[in-house]
């Protein structure tokens, strides 16, 4: 999540409380000092330590680099064009290494609207069109990391007790809890700590740029199967790395009990009824630069 998007403060479904009438829709745009690099077909097409993030309502952050810091000689023109009422005109460039091409990858905003950010003259990217981000010399994955965003681990004595349709299925007084912005807290719980077997492989997996690479376990309760109802980390990223290999359900789709109290289980884009909310941000991650 971030400022922007889903529950954020300025998302669709904002998760805190405003005292006032907050806008419909917020840019935000600040130096990005950090060197991003990105490569494609074996070339660095950007190098840059000038990058400009912007925030808006509905979106993840995107990146905004000088031309200066692109390589613009293998950037080629297409006829798509986009418009967004709050910035302008968009301009899209493919890619083009040798026989290489990554169609519609860059884009730009050659003439904003009066009241949009200075956007001339800076080239933007949808992160998936190139094959590797660098966060200075770090692997960056999934999409530019929001400054704004933030992830604790604490270890917790609290006694934590996981039912699916009334089947205990994990109970712990050794969970890691994970606070995340813009999310309910997460109970890692030990693998020993969980019914091993309700536990079925998934090919499954997704990716977090602040906690890495998920796989799934689907579980198997009473004969019926809720798929990917249960994630872990490998190998996460440092944020995350006091996780590894723990064990995590969706709050959204089981009952989960803290020392003896129910919880409700909170509304957000990975409940069973939010198809909606989930695309909408898959779209973001895919297509941040049109609104």
């Amino acid at each position: 999540m971030t400022l922007t998007l889903g529950t954020g403060p300025f998302g669709r479904a904002p998760g805190g409380r405003f005292t006032f009438e907050p806008p419909r829709a917020v840019i935000y745009i600040e130096e990005f000092p950090r060197r991003m690099r990105a490569r494609f077909a074996g070339e660095t097409v950007i190098d840059s330590v000038r990058a400009v993030l912007l925030h808006e309502s509905g979106l993840l952050p995107v990146l905004y680099f000088p031309e200066a810091d692109v390589r613009m000689d293998l950037l080629e023109p297409t006829e798509r064009a986009s418009h967004c009422p709050l910035k302008g005109d968009a301009a899209y460039y493919s890619v083009r290494v040798g026989e290489r091409v990554a169609r519609n990858a860059a884009w730009t905003y050659p003439e904003p609207l009066a009241g949009a950010p200075r956007l001339t003259g800076l080239v933007a990217f949808y992160w998936d069109a190139m094959e590797e981000w660098l966060e200075e010399d770090e692997p960056a994955i999934g999409h530019v990391r929001d400054p704004y965003h933030r992830v604790d681990v604490l270890d917790t004595s609290r006694h934590v007790v996981v039912s699916v349709r009334g089947q205990v299925v994990a109970d712990t007084r050794r969970a890691r809890v994970l606070f995340e912005t813009g999310l309910p807290a997460r109970w890692y719980i030990p693998r020993a700590d969980v019914h091993p077997e309700a536990l079925e492989a998934s090919e499954s997996s997704s990716v977090c740029a602040y906690k890495g690479r998920a796989s799934y376990f689907s579980m198997r309760v009473g004969g019926e199967v809720d798929p990917d109802l249960v994630w872990y980390y490998t190998e996460p990223l440092h944020d995350a790395v006091r996780v590894a290999d723990y064990l995590c359900f969706f709050n959204e789709r089981v009952d989960l009990e803290i020392d003896g109290v129910l919880q409700s289980r909170p509304r957000t884009p990975w409940s069973p009824d939010a198809q909606p909310e989930r695309e909408q941000i898959e779209m973001a991650m895919r297509w941040p630069g049109e609104s």
